[in-house]
């Protein structure tokens, strides 16, 4: 937690944190351990997005409910298949934390209690509102500003870290992920969709670690590829005639 911030008290109301893991098994074991210190209030459940590796048994072992997909689908669907899982299962809010170990499960207090306190419907955790020591490689860093610039131009407000991982969401947010969550790199286009269905979305500042185990599967030309699907996700949303918040309720 932050040094200043004031003693976390949960409010009634259940929390599951996500994890959402793809060959995992290095580091799978030491976050589920952490989130569990860090929040013994919370369920855990670990999206198994189809790995090669023993990522469910390590999970399941470390105390996880794991859910298996059948075979890789991409972050996107894992993490659907999560909110998925937390509407169905009536919980009142839901943290996203990625399986390699670079989010610090000390702040998931940190980014839950806006949600809690009402204050909006979805908190990210940001790297760059705050130096605290990380550095992005820079081909990476680039990326990241030139999707921030834009995706706050659209949005007419400033989001520094799009692509974060590491999110807190209320029972609204839950409800209209658990139907329109974007598939592959979802994390930019999802901010997007959020100002379109007009959820109340915050960033707070957070520290990324080293990843525990494994390699980051974003190379140079994945970057660039990534780019470029990002950019064309976001124009085809803003190019449909009928927004999300037109076809769902989110109440």
């Amino acid at each position: 937690m932050s040094a200043n911030a004031p003693p976390f008290s949960p409010v009634p109301g259940r929390v599951v944190v996500i994890i959402p893991a793809y060959n995992e098994e290095a580091s799978l074991a030491q976050v589920v351990n952490r989130v569990c210190q860090a929040a013994p209030w919370a369920d855990v459940v670990v999206i198994n997005d189809g790995s090669g590796d023993r990522t469910a048994s390590v999970a399941a072992a470390a105390g996880a409910r794991v859910i298996t997909l059948p075979f890789n689908l991409g972050i996107g669907a894992a993490m659907q298949t999560g909110f998925q899982f937390a509407e169905e299962h009536g919980y009142d809010c839901a943290v996203q934390v990625d399986g390699d170990g670079q989010h610090d499960p000390s702040e998931i207090p940190d980014i839950l209690r806006p949600v809690l306190a009402g204050e909006a419907d979805v908190v990210a955790g940001s790297r760059y509102i705050e130096d605290r020591g990380y550095i992005t490689p820079a081909l990476r860093r680039f990326g990241i500003m030139l999707l921030a610039t834009a995706i706050s131009a659209i949005t007419r407000r400033r989001v520094t870290d799009p692509t974060s991982g590491f999110r807190a969401s209320n029972r609204k947010a839950i409800r209209f992920c658990a139907r329109h969550y974007p598939s592959d790199y979802p994390e930019p286009e999802s901010v997007v969709l959020f100002w379109q269905a007009r959820l109340r979305m915050i960033e707070t500042p957070v520290t990324m670690n080293p990843r525990f185990g494994g390699q980051s599967s974003i190379t140079p030309f994945r970057s660039f590829y990534y780019m470029v699907k990002v950019f064309l996700a976001i124009l085809i949303s803003l190019l449909r005639e009928a927004s999300p918040a037109e076809e769902v309720s989110c109440d």
